[in-house]
């Protein structure tokens, strides 16, 4: 396990063997994260632990460079799994709001301690939902890492909204809030503390994007209020999505707080969903011009995503205004 520096982007890749390791969507019976198995109590309610399988360690030996060219150092961070609740069936969409804000609480506190780590620079918060995005267990679970180094693409997001910054004197997603807010064509969903939208520069067909209405960095800072808000609105989503084509749905969801050790005033809390599906019975491929040069053909028109999960969105609210 270590870090491999390139010197054709500047970028750290991690080269950790581990991962080969980990078990492939196993039965429920085999479910290393069901209540009592590897080393988790025989009941709970949701619980946090370190990944056996780490991208990423606080143990990571130290490495030393093999020359000007080939630079490594040590992948010293830590990778944790959170296991959303013990029932092994289901997912964020069908656990009950009460669970989901217990989690939010939980994502809170472990972005505080991790983030008090003085080998860490970022703290990601992420969950593969779907074999096709490369979730490896069924169970109800998402991860943290936390990085010893600014990932590229937070990195070109602080950058941007610096830039931005400078430019106009304000923050980039307070900014794309009030122009949306002001169009209305995009919004799904929209709430006192935070709105959901399909942002006008969707790189995948049916992208969202969670951003609060207040100017906060961190999820950390959430108020009780926005926590409990920010939960339903996860819940609500989450449920759209599974609506869009009658089935469980694929997604890549990840929070993006500013980092920790730089000064980011212009730096705007968000969430980005990023689901592999362009139609119900096609994926959206990352081929070569996508993965080669970072450069996204969207073959859906945000505007036209957005009507669709508006319309599932309402159909989820009724539904649940109907059960009450």
């Amino acid at each position: 396990m270590e870090l491999r520096y390139n010197v054709l982007t500047g970028e750290w890749v991690i080269v950790s063997g581990a991962t080969q390791r980990r078990p492939v969507q196993p039965g429920q019976s085999e479910c290393p994260i069901c209540p009592g198995g590897l080393e988790l109590p025989g009941d709970y309610d949701l619980v946090s632990f370190e990944n056996r399988f780490p991208s990423l360690s606080r143990e990571a030996e130290e490495v030393e460079d093999l020359s000007p060219v080939l630079r490594r150092a040590a992948a010293r961070g830590v990778c944790e799994v959170v296991v959303y609740t013990s029932k092994h069936e289901g997912a964020l969409p069908e656990m009950e709001t009460a669970q989901v804000e217990k989690l939010v609480h939980m994502w809170c506190d472990r972005m505080r301690e991790l983030s008090s780590l003085s080998f860490v620079e970022y703290v990601f918060i992420f969950e593969n939902r779907g074999k096709e995005v490369g979730a490896s267990l069924p169970h109800p679970h998402g991860q943290i890492y936390a990085f010893p180094f600014l990932p590229p693409r937070v990195k070109a997001k602080v950058e941007a909204a610096a830039a931005f910054g400078e430019e106009h004197g304000r923050c980039p997603v307070c900014a794309v809030l009030e122009e949306e807010r002001a169009r209305g064509e995009r919004i799904i969903l929209e709430g006192k503390h935070f709105v959901a939208l399909v942002p006008f520069y969707a790189r995948f067909p049916y992208e969202v994007h969670i951003y609060p209405v207040r100017h906060v960095d961190n999820l950390m800072y959430f108020s009780f209020e926005e926590r409990a808000e920010f939960a339903r609105m996860l819940k609500t989503v989450t449920a759209a999505y599974d609506r869009l084509f009658d089935e469980p749905f694929p997604y890549m969801m990840m929070f993006f707080p500013a980092p920790l050790r730089v000064a980011s005033p212009f730096f705007h809390f968000h969430v980005e969903f990023d689901p592999p599906k362009r139609d119900k019975d096609k994926l959206k491929w990352m081929a070569s011009v996508e993965t080669g040069t970072g450069a996204f053909i969207n073959p859906v028109p945000p505007e036209e995503a957005a009507a669709r999960l508006a319309a599932c969105v309402k159909e989820v609210q009724d539904e649940v205004q109907g059960a009450r």
